[in-house]
């Protein structure tokens, strides 16, 4: 179906078309090829299409993961949640977003490598810190001391080195991407409480640095 862009703010068709640029930059990196190669599939005017992401690669990448955030919202309703603690609500969550992100896993790693620029790192920690409230305020989360902050930055690290384990990740269904999760959320003391602090390691310790080094492929 076609989306009608004529009804549409420009941060609607951002959102709108997002999925589709994920999709387009698997191959043509976030640029404004993967752009017009959306508004194509989608049947927009990629001039119009290009006025909805005209601040470049990190404009495409927030959108993208705007609309993630979307679908997991309507993922989990509360019916879902109900039957559900607060932990594994968190971590069914965030397997979603995994799952959500594979068919689109080589657009991922450049979009990881994109955000790990100096100059796009205080946006890209804005939009982990902006994923881990939304997950954490429809997992119920109402704190609003310390812990409100404490909360987000430890999910936000979790979600981070996740994905820097997923994007690598050959082993059958992700099984070592599900381990490294289900071992960090263990690092956690009463994770629905998040009060203790991660046991971070060289290994396991997230670092957008250490993960640009690892990437195959040049940021676009």
């Amino acid at each position: 179906m076609s989306i009608a862009a004529d009804d549409l703010t420009l941060e609607e068709l951002a959102l709108a078309l997002a999925p589709a640029v994920a999709q387009a930059a698997v191959f043509d990196g976030w640029t404004p090829l993967a752009v017009a190669g959306a508004a194509e599939m989608e049947g927009v005017d990629p001039d119009i299409a290009g006025l909805a992401f005209k601040g470049g690669a990190m404009d495409m990448i927030a959108a993208w993961i705007d609309s993630i955030d979307v679908a997991m919202a309507e993922a989990f309703s509360d019916e879902v949640l109900a039957s559900m603690g607060v932990g594994q609500r968190i971590r069914a969550m965030l397997l979603f977003r995994l799952e959500r992100m594979t068919p689109d896993r080589e657009a991922l790693r450049r979009a990881l490598a994109i955000m790990a620029m100096p100059q796009n790192l205080k946006r890209a920690a804005k939009l982990g810190w902006r994923s881990a409230d939304r997950m954490w305020r429809l997992a119920g989360d109402t704190a609003t001391d310390f812990n409100h902050y404490s909360k987000r930055a430890i999910l936000a690290s979790v979600y981070g080195s996740t994905l820097a384990v997923f994007v690598d990740d050959q082993s059958e269904d992700f099984a070592e991407t599900h381990a490294f999760l289900d071992r960090r959320l263990q690092d956690v003391a009463k994770f629905g409480k998040f009060t203790a602090r991660f046991k971070r390691d060289d290994v396991e310790h997230f670092s957008m640095m250490r993960l640009l080094g690892r990437l195959r492929y040049p940021a676009r």
